[in-house]
């Protein structure tokens, strides 16, 4: 936007400051001295928009890259179309569904993280599985993916990119993440043929390029109603760009690799919110399955709870860069400071 760059720090400062106070969210108060809203604080003050009931589950965390295992039978799942997986989908299935069998007892998300972590572990992945979510959850309740109350149409959009011909950068297990995952959302959770759209660079199906991508999020939601809910799943690269918008704490976006990337770019994780969490519908249950590198925050969801061990309940994610969430969120802060800058 190049706006954030244009103003002088002394200034910003002093409007922001006024800004927090005038939304009682608190300016120069003592807040622990990392500047950090407390959860009651976040709670009080933030829009509808973000009262939406949407989830993440994601693979690693944006410092850490995602991998593929070479051999899915090692996991106990069907094999439709190859001998590879990615790490996070495969090792999911194999708590959720191994030898095409659900648990005998409900598993909490907790329990599924931790075990999703130590399955990973053993295997020689570093990664740290992680759920973020818009609304705080409480982990120890009962994981799915699709909850009682939603009893409308069950929709999902599911991207599968091994990257065909690319040296270096070619996978070999996504694919078999988006059929092995299409098996088990229809067989346990009622998905139908219809409700779902498949894209794959396998020749078979729709194209995984930026556009096509893009449509089948916005007609996923575009359709959505009251009572339904949406399943995303992507497998494939992910990365990390130099922030465009000063909107994120450690300065880079979070971003999908479309098949086509080196003509139409990235897909960031500002475009993600826009298209996914902006125009979602009210009553509309969202779970997102992110199985691809940097992709801890790539939704932008505030809380998070991360299966290392350190966490028994969700938190605000401590990178989050609040001031510029609550920008991007409901153009309060963009406002104010247009105004108190004469711009």
């Amino acid at each position: 936007m190049g706006f954030f760059n244009k103003l002088k720090e002394a200034a910003f400062e002093k409007a922001k400051e006024e800004m927090m106070e005038a939304l009682g969210m608190g300016g120069g108060g003592d807040d622990g001295g990392d500047g950090q809203m407390t959860k009651d604080e976040f709670e009080a003050s933030k829009p509808d928009e973000l009262r939406k009931d949407v989830r993440m589950i994601s693979g690693c965390q944006d410092k850490q890259t995602s991998a593929d295992v070479s051999n899915v039978s090692s996991f106990q799942l069907p094999d439709p179309a190859g001998r590879a997986g990615g790490a996070c989908t495969s090792t999911l299935l194999k708590i959720l569904y191994a030898d095409e069998q659900v648990p005998e007892e409900d598993l909490s998300f907790t329990e599924v993280l931790e075990q999703m972590r130590e399955h990973l572990d053993e295997g020689g992945y570093s990664q740290i599985p992680m759920l973020s979510s818009l609304n705080p959850i409480d982990v120890d309740h009962k994981f799915d993916l699709v909850p009682d109350t939603a009893t409308g149409t069950r929709r999902a959009v599911m991207i599968g990119i091994n990257y065909v011909g690319d040296s270096p950068g070619e996978l070999s297990g996504c694919w078999n993440d988006v059929l092995n995952m299409k098996k088990y959302i229809m067989a346990v959770h009622g998905f139908e043929e219809e409700n779902i759209v498949i894209l794959m660079d396998d020749g078979e199906h729709t194209e995984p390029n930026a556009e096509n991508i893009i449509n089948a999020y916005k007609q996923v939601v575009s359709e959505a109603e009251d009572g339904d809910a949406i399943f995303l799943h992507y497998s494939g690269h992910g990365t990390k760009l130099r922030d465009d918008n000063n909107d994120e704490a450690d300065g880079y976006d979070e971003a999908l690799v479309p098949r086509d990337f080196q003509s139409s770019g990235m897909i960031r994780d500002d475009d993600l919110y826009d298209m996914l969490i902006k125009e979602l519908p009210d009553g509309v249950h969202m779970v997102s399955l992110m199985d691809c590198c940097h992709s801890g925050s790539i939704m932008d969801l505030p809380y998070i709870f991360k299966a290392d061990g350190s966490q028994t309940e969700m938190i605000l994610d401590p990178e989050m860069n609040l001031d510029a969430f609550i920008e991007q969120i409901s153009g309060k802060l963009m406002e104010f400071l247009q105004k108190k800058c004469g711009m």
